[in-house]
Order: C-alpha cells, then structure tokens, then sequence
C-alpha cells in the first residue's frame, strides 16, 4: 500500500485554485506523489488499521517568515515512513526493511527523542506502541510549541493504544548543536533511539544535528555512560526525502563528519513510496524532480566504537 494512504484531510473546502491544482495532481499525472500535507486551515487524519482509532494531526500556522522557512508546518513522507516502521517493529508485522528487520525498530521499553518533530507523528506512534519514555523537541518557536502540544494532548490517549497503554510524551524546544541550557544539560546520554525525519535540507545545519544526535544518545555523557552496553545498542533513525536534491542532503552521512561526532553509519537505504527498496548511491547522476520526490533515505546511525575509527 502506498506510503501516502493513511493520510486525509480535515477542515473547510478550499477556493484557492492553487490548492485544487494541487490536489488534482495525483489524477492530472498519476505517478506524482505529494510529499508534504496539509496547512494550517486543514487538519490531517492518520488512519492506521493497526490503531483503535485515528490520530488527528495538527499544523503550525507560521506567523513569522523565521518560523515558515523551517517547514514544520507541514508533514513530510520522512514521518509517515519512520511511523509505519515503529508500528511494524513494535506489532511485529511484516516489513521490507533493507538490511534491516522490523524487530529493529521495536520501541518497547526504551526511551525516545525526535529532533525536528514538526508534527510529532513519529513519536506518537512510539508513546502508543510500548516505549517507556518519549521527547518531542523542535526549533524553540512558540508557535511550532505550540502545535506540537495541542498534537500531543489530542492523540496520545490510552485508548488510541493497541494495548491500552502509554508512555508520557514531553515537548520541549531545542536548536540543533545548542548544549548549554538545561534541557540539554539534562538529557545528555539519556536516550536508546533518536528520531530524525527530513532534517537534512540544510546542510548548513548537519554538523549541528551531527552534536545534537551524539549528544542526546546513550553513551555521550552524563548518566547514559553509567548504563553499560545499552549504549551499544542505541540508535538514531534518520529517514530524507530527495526531493530537495540529493546533493543537499548526502553530505550528511559522510564518513568523516559523522566521526567528528563520534558517529557512524550501520546501515543505509532508499526506498520509495511504494515500498520499493535499492542500494543508497553518493551519486546517481541526472534525477528528475517527480522521480527523486517518490524516494527516501533510510540511514541507521550508532556510536563509533573504539575498534572502529573513522575511514
């Protein structure tokens, strides 16, 4: 079933011609698939078929251009992908997943952070389905807060949980690569998985994502080192869509600047909206814009051992 499937929308009819074009796109070229949906006058509904019921997102309404350029007021494939994953991990259904396999993506019983949450659809998913503890974090703008809030307190019930039962979900703002506030100074080391979806349009901003991710880990300091192989086995989930180019975004998985945060790659993946998976390439030449926007990077990141020094 398509990526995309789960998702409708909710609110008033729209008379904006640009938005019937918009939503006519699917009919108009049939292969064309919209990577970012809703907008502030339109609710989105997730309807799952492994939920007792649906899950009603929220979008930012950006009141300041500061706020619209990071487009958090929408929600991007990245997430729907990365909650299918967690559903699949954590109800033990079966998933192509790459190198990977669905158990990877089990959430029970371990604590969870989204950077860059916009929506927090992800994380919901984690907080219904087992986790013990989950952090939703975007950029500290009282209007991206604000929204992610109103998410949390609408959808994470107990009774839209398979088991009827649910982990406290938290937001909290925080800027990539910034350390010397309280939150950060609280959270060093605390967490098994750190969730990233369509984070990586800026390449201006991955070495700070790089810190963030390193930070917050288990294993970077602060009580996650008293936790012993736990931090083996932590990781962070960083799920792109090509649709900003594959050039913006590769950067981010270079070798070298992983290490520089004491990170590496343990797996790495495309995969389409269909379901469809091949190898992650540096470079595939000429892609066109339509095509490039149906795919997505999976990339598991762990902490670089001491056997493992940088390449």
């Amino acid at each position: 079933m398509a990526l995309t499937s789960r998702i409708a929308l909710q609110g008033p009819a729209t008379s904006d011609p640009e938005d019937y074009l918009s939503s006519s796109l699917g009919v108009i070229f049939p292969d064309d698939v919209t990577n970012q949906h809703g907008d502030a006058e339109h609710s989105l509904v997730y309807t799952s078929p492994h939920l007792p019921g649906p899950l009603r997102i929220a979008l930012a309404d950006p009141r300041r251009e500061s706020d619209r350029s990071l487009f958090s007021h929408y929600l991007w494939n990245a997430s729907l992908l990365l909650a299918e994953f967690v559903e699949a991990g954590a109800l033990h259904l079966p998933l192509r997943l790459g190198r990977a396999a669905p158990a990877d993506f089990d959430v029970a019983g371990l604590e969870c952070l989204e950077l860059g949450a916009g929506t927090a659809l992800p994380s919901l998913m984690a907080a219904l389905l087992g986790a013990k503890d989950v952090v939703v974090t975007d950029y500290p703008s009282d209007t991206i807060l604000e929204t992610l809030r109103k998410n949390v307190a609408v959808n994470a019930k107990p009774h839209l949980s398979p088991s009827g039962t649910l982990a406290p979900l938290t937001v909290a703002g925080h800027a990539w690569g910034e350390r010397d506030n309280p939150f950060a100074a609280q959270n060093r080391g605390r967490f098994d998985r750190v969730f990233v979806c369509d984070c990586l349009w800026m390449p201006w901003q991955h070495a700070n994502l790089h810190n963030s991710i390193s930070w917050f880990l288990k294993g970077g300091g602060g009580s996650g080192e008293d936790r012993g192989d736990d931090s083996l086995k932590a990781r962070a989930w960083v799920i792109a869509g090509f649709h900003t180019g594959r050039a913006k975004m590769r950067d981010f998985f270079d070798d070298a600047a992983l290490g520089a945060a004491g990170l590496e790659v343990e797996s790495i993946w495309e995969r389409d909206c269909d379901g469809v998976q091949r190898e992650w390439v540096w470079d595939r030449g000429h892609e066109d814009a339509s095509e490039r926007k149906r795919w997505l990077v999976v990339g598991v990141l762990r902490r670089r051992g001491p056997s493992r020094p940088s390449r």
